[in-house]
């Protein structure tokens, strides 16, 4: 959804309370720095799987993954209706968007299981190794090797802490890495197709997730379908995770250059860092605080392709 998409948004009548405030809302949209909308994507990105840590108290981690991609799809569908855009796509936009959502679900399966056994920066941390070395390989500099390096020193640094103790949550945060780096491959290609906006074609996309990750948690979380408390809780995790952190990022990206862009998402790890000291009181060792540093000196440092 960009700042133009906000400005096209129905308005009703001229003069009605629903026309002002559609004006008002389009009036600070555009009056907004873009940095803004990134600071709320960074910090609903892991705001949501932390309020998800809380809930795995009442639930399964499995379950909490599909209550949040269940909730998230019935409200890209509600918004959006992305079905109505089906038969632009081709036989490969429809493989591509369908990979896609088998690997959103299983990325979310994977990244719940890991932080219900590792602190949230540890996990935070380690994503963004796959995604440097998606950068090495599209743009082959002495730069980018060097910030692979880096992350991949901290990245050590990070899981050799908790390796011993929880060789499991590493492998499943190994798991969600490259899970994320295939998601970022294959959005790409849904976002370089044209053939829709980029929101409706995740909107598609977390359908197909919601379906499949029904037999992964949807048993997990039934017997929580009762209880209207964890339902909403659910509901909330997904909101703060799947649909407010992408439109923020949808908003900044429309008005920010791609290497801005890439450089201030050295400030993710810090911020599951300070979200994970403040909401769930997941205080980091030194040797921790060093792992972060390294994958946010690396993230900084590494360039994309320019296009």
């Amino acid at each position: 959804m960009s700042v133009r998409q906000v400005e096209a948004t129905p308005r009703g009548a001229v003069g009605t309370p629903w026309s002002t405030s559609s004006a008002l809302v389009a009036r600070a949209f555009r009056a907004a720095p873009p940095e803004s909308f990134f600071v709320g994507s960074a910090v609903f990105h892991y705001l949501g799987p932390a309020f998800a840590v809380l809930l795995f108290a009442r639930l399964d981690p499995l379950g909490v993954s599909w209550l949040r991609i269940a909730s998230a799809a019935c409200i890209y569908a509600a918004w959006r209706r992305p079905w109505r855009h089906v038969a632009r796509l081709d036989t490969h936009g429809v493989r591509t968007l369908v990979a896609m959502g088998f690997v959103l679900a299983l990325m979310n399966a994977c990244f719940y299981l890991a932080i219900a056994r590792l602190p949230l920066c540890t996990v935070a941390a380690v994503e963004f190794l796959p995604v440097l070395l998606l950068a090495v390989v599209g743009t082959r500099t002495g730069r980018n090797g060097a910030a692979l390096l880096g992350a991949a020193a901290g990245v050590f640094l990070l899981t050799d802490v908790h390796f011993e103790a929880e060789p499991v949550g590493i492998a499943f945060a190994v798991a969600n890495a490259a899970l994320f780096a295939a998601y970022i491959v294959l959005a790409h290609r849904v976002a370089q197709r044209g053939r829709m906006s980029g929101i409706d074609g995740l909107a598609l996309s977390m359908l197909v997730a919601a379906v499949a990750v029904t037999p992964i948690g949807g048993w997990s979380a039934a017997p929580a379908l009762l209880d209207p408390v964890v339902v909403l809780a659910g509901i909330g995790v997904g909101v703060t995770s799947s649909v407010i952190p992408y439109v923020c990022d949808q908003l900044a990206m429309a008005r920010m250059q791609r290497a801005t862009y890439a450089l201030l998402t050295s400030l993710l790890p810090a911020t599951a860092t300070v979200i994970g000291i403040v909401v769930l009181g997941q205080h980091p060792s030194l040797v921790e605080v060093g792992g972060i540093a390294l994958v946010v000196a690396a993230v900084a440092l590494h360039r994309e392709r320019t296009v």
